[in-house]
This record gives structure tokens, C-alpha cells and sequence, in this order.
């Protein structure tokens, strides 16, 4: 192929999916492997497989690059993975250096809800929003916020954490070392730990019954919806974005967020555009993170 390729690849905690990607933006191919409870040495040698799978499957030997999202902590400067937390083993593990040795290519290395977010800006909800919000709310809770196609670090190149602002001082206590922090709150698992005095219904199975009416997934799920709406509220009054886009496995039940949501952004307020913040469910889906590890590449090299 004479075509500009890219490789993306998407390492979360239970899976690592790796995808190529023409300059235009289409994935041509993708694969994926478990990688649960699989230490760096032995998941680091799944990924290389699978990026030899995919540029074998478009007979393209030498990709523009290679980019990474990863489930953090990362050090996107230094290309590090320190994430003990989700990746099992995985402490001060230099991806980035590994990869470049073995494929000679240039690699790049960012916080999986950054990918996700750049993603969404290049081909997804978002496509080309001049300021983009992108919050995902699932196991945990993931923020990035982009400017003109780059992403906004913080002192030191640090990943700004939106999804552990502080939403209820007297609230649960979260591993970051706050109580009532806004993951701690809305996450699947944060919603899903009400429920197990009685039962291990996991987030969606509370919204289902909420749906039917059943009193105390209502009630979980009512207050959830009120606390998701107080960090939106608070995220648009710190960057006032473009476009603000949700994706994660809790946003599949948006029916119950949204209506909460939709009635605090209608309060007056003379000092914040509210109703010009377009708020946006995600398009890619499970793949925002390869479209994203691709566009690190083909943004700096086209």
C-alpha cells in the first residue's frame, strides 16, 4: 500500500485493541486480545503481535507511527505506563521506548480518555470543535479537554482529573484520597456498590429497574443523575467548551441523566452560556481510542 497509515492502539484493563487507519480517517482493519491479569513483559508482546497482525492484513510493513491510549497513570512525556491500579504489574513500564525499538517507527503515548477525546474531535461527535469536553463515565470516571486539536495538559505536562472534582464533602471516600469526589459518585462502580447490601446488581441492572420503578434503584439513580449534573454544571462554568461529548457504559443509560441535567443547565445565570453548549453523546463508541491513537500520528506527520 502507498497510502499513509497510522496504528492506533487502545489498552484498557481488560482488553488491548489495535486498529490501522488510512490518513482520512478510516479504519481499515482492527483486532484485539485479553489482557486482564497479564503482566507488561507478556502484554507488551500481545500488542507487537498485534500490530504485526494488522499491517500484515494491509500489506503495509512501515506505518507512519504508532499511538497509544492507555489506561493511566501515564507519563505522556516520558512514554510511561504507571498503573499498577488496573493494569496488573504495570509500574513505570516504558511502552513508548519498547514499541520504538521494535518497529523503528515514531510512538506516542496518552491517558485513554485523551485518545478518546482526540478521537471524537477528529472523526466523531465533535469533529473539529474548536474547544471539546469529553467526559466518559464507566468503570471509572475519564475528562480531556481539547483546544484546536491539542490537548490541554496542566503544570508539567500533568492530565488534569475533572473526574475526581469534588462534588460532596461528606460523600464516600475515593482511592485519590478525597470523599465525595465526582467519580466516586456516578461511576458504574460507585452505583453499583448501593445495591450490594441486598443484591450485586451492576450499574445497568439498577437503571433497568429504576426504568420499572422500583424505589431504591430510583432513588440511587435519582441521585446519581444529581450529582452527574452538578460536575457538567461545573465543567461548562470552568471551560465553557464548544461541544461537550459523554461516552462510557453509565451514558447508555443518558435517558436517566439527561432530564436532571437538562433542568440545572435552565437556571439563569447571566455570567455562563449554557443553552450555546452543545452536549453530544459519543459516535466511536469502543473505538474513539484507536481513531485517537491514530490521529497523535497523522497530525504530526500530515
Amino acid at each position: 500500500m502507498s497510502q499513509a497509515i497510522a496504528i492506533g492502539v487502545d489498552l484498557g484493563g481488560t482488553h488491548v485493541r489495535v486498529g490501522a487507519f488510512d490518513s482520512a480517517g478510516q479504519l481499515l482493519s482492527q483486532n484485539e486480545a485479553g489482557i486482564a491479569s497479564i503482566g507488561p513483559d507478556k502484554g507488551l508482546s500481545i500488542i507487537e503481535h498485534l500490530i504485526h497482525e494488522r499491517l500484515d492484513s494491509i500489506n503495509s510493513p512501515i506505518p507512519l507511527g504508532i499511538g497509544i491510549g492507555a489506561t493511566g497513570p501515564v507519563d505522556a512525556v516520558h512514554g510511561v505506563i504507571n498503573n499498577p491500579y488496573t493494569l496488573e504489574g504495570w509500574s513505570n513500564v516504558p511502552i513508548v521506548e519498547r514499541l520504538t525499538k521494535t518497529f523503528n517507527i515514531p510512538v506516542r503515548l496518552e491517558n485513554d480518555a485523551d485518545a478518546a477525546a482526540l478521537g471524537e474531535y477528529w472523526q466523531g461527535a465533535g469533529r473539529e470543535a474548536k474547544r471539546l469536553y469529553a467526559v466518559t463515565v464507566g468503570t471509572g470516571v475519564g475528562t480531556s479537554l481539547i483546544v484546536d486539536g491539542k490537548i490541554y495538559r496542566g503544570l508539567d505536562g500533568a492530565h488534569p482529573e475533572g473526574g475526581h472534582q469534588l462534588i460532596d464533602p461528606n460523600g464516600p471516600e475515593c482511592y485519590c484520597g478525597h470523599r465525595g469526589c465526582w467519580e466516586s459518585l456516578i461511576s458504574g462502580s460507585a452505583i453499583s456498590s448501593q445495591m450490594r447490601g441486598a443484591s450485586n446488581m451492576d450499574a445497568s441492572s439498577i437503571a433497568e429497574a429504576a426504568r420499572s420503578g422500583e424505589p431504591a434503584a430510583l432513588a440511587i439513580m435519582q441521585k446519581a443523575a444529581r450529582d452527574f449534573s452538578l460536575g457538567i454544571v461545573n465543567i461548562i462554568s470552568f471551560f465553557v467548551p464548544d461541544v461537550l461529548v459523554l461516552s462510557g457504559g453509565v451514558m447508555k443509560s443518558a435517558d436517566l441523566f439527561l432530564p436532571t441535567l437538562e433542568k440545572t443547565l435552565k437556571t439563569p445565570n447571566p455570567m455562563v452560556p449554557f443553552d450555546r453548549v452543545h452536549i453530544l453523546p459519543a459516535q466511536l463508541g469502543y473505538y474513539a481510542g484507536l481513531y485517537g491513537g491514530a490521529y497523535m500520528i497523522l497530525s504530526e506527520a500530515l
